[in-house]
């Protein structure tokens, strides 16, 4: 009697896991939504740009997320900096619900053109701009191409050469690629689930061990009650990661295979680009180190951002100590920093 006491007992605490994982939404929806955001499509050349804007509370900004991720990874600071900017959030090509033809060129180049497009032809006015890891890269690019379109930049973290081929040392990143590189020579179409059994040790160190399998199952059960929902799963204390799921949910293979093989920078020097930007600038750098085998564990090593920053014709570098996505390590440091840095390019004279 008590064996099955305790079978029913363990029956009905996975069944209401189950409902759990099955009706979670994230806490900060409602924040967002109440704080005015609205998600919207554009479409800008043969790119049908997925967005989210905010309220008109003040100068233009544009946010551009991190590889893998989506729009939804500022939900911490974006109520926070609607109260200062007119914020758009931006799902650029490869991520979140912007969609592109199949033969569309996954470079720099090609996306930081159609942004540039997006800013010219729909927000109508010179912005300021922030971007996370590749979307600082892609901030970068539109500082250096698209000047009169750009007040100012802000870089958070982004992987100024080390992405870049013929960097001396491998990066803890490639072997996201590597694994984005596999699946699209797989031909996989479930890049979620693939990501997650290729990188068990990742998930062991950042959730639990073992977590992996759990987690496949969570996110199968999750998109049978909600197949058109962006997986959320509240299981997942680490914000970092439960925003990489998300986004991985509607990620293109094809944007890492690029990084992966470097065809993502091709016609785009990192060091020129720098060089030509006009705009005031602040780089910021979060936590890096060299692993004992020589790996780059961080978006740049120590002297990179030093170079990085030499580079910049009106720039500020600071170091931060968060890990690598610093809006949602440290959020409430991050809207201080750029309320403090691009409010005042906008004060007159």
């Amino acid at each position: 009697m008590a064996a099955g006491v305790l079978v029913l007992g363990a029956a009905a605490t996975l069944a209401a896991v189950d409902r759990w994982i099955d009706t979670y939404v994230d806490p900060m929806e409602d924040d967002v939504r109440n704080a005015g955001y609205v998600e919207k499509v554009v479409q800008v050349n043969d790119v049908g740009l997925s967005f989210v804007e905010g309220p008109d509370n003040g100068p233009p900004l544009v946010l551009l997320h991190a590889q893998h991720m989506d729009w939804y990874s500022y939900n911490l600071v974006l109520p926070a900096l609607a109260a200062s900017f007119h914020v758009y959030d931006v799902d650029y090509p490869g991520h979140g619900g912007t969609t592109v033809p199949d033969d569309y060129p996954m470079t720099a180049n090609r996306i930081g053109a159609d942004l540039g497009d997006f800013i010219d032809d729909v927000i109508g006015e010179p912005v300021f701009v922030t971007g996370n890891s590749s979307g600082g890269l892609l901030a970068t690019w539109l500082a250096a191409n698209r000047p009169r379109s750009v007040r100012a930049v802000v870089l958070e973290d982004p992987p100024l050469f080390t992405s870049e081929a013929g960097y001396p040392s491998p990066t803890l990143a490639d072997r996201s690629f590597t694994t984005a590189a596999d699946a699209v020579r797989d031909g996989t179409d479930d890049f979620l689930l693939y990501w997650i059994e290729a990188s068990s040790a990742f998930f062991d160190k950042h959730v639990a061990p073992g977590s992996a399998w759990f987690l496949r199952q969570a996110i199968t059960s999750y998109r049978e009650a909600g197949p058109d929902r962006p997986v959320e799963l509240g299981i997942v204390a680490n914000d970092t990661v439960r925003q990489l799921l998300r986004g991985l949910d509607r990620y293109d293979p094809r944007f890492g295979a690029a990084f992966h093989d470097r065809t993502w920078n091709a016609g785009f020097d990192h060091a020129e680009a720098l060089a030509r930007i006009e705009a005031p600038t602040l780089l910021l750098q979060a936590d890096t180190e060299f692993l004992p085998d020589g790996t780059l564990n961080g978006a740049m090593g120590p002297e990179d951002g030093k170079r990085a920053a030499s580079l910049l014709r009106n720039g500020e570098y600071r170091v931060v100590n968060a890990t690598h996505v610093i809006h949602l390590a440290e959020p409430e440091l991050f809207v201080s920093l750029l309320e403090e840095f691009l409010l005042r390019e906008s004060m007159p004279g």
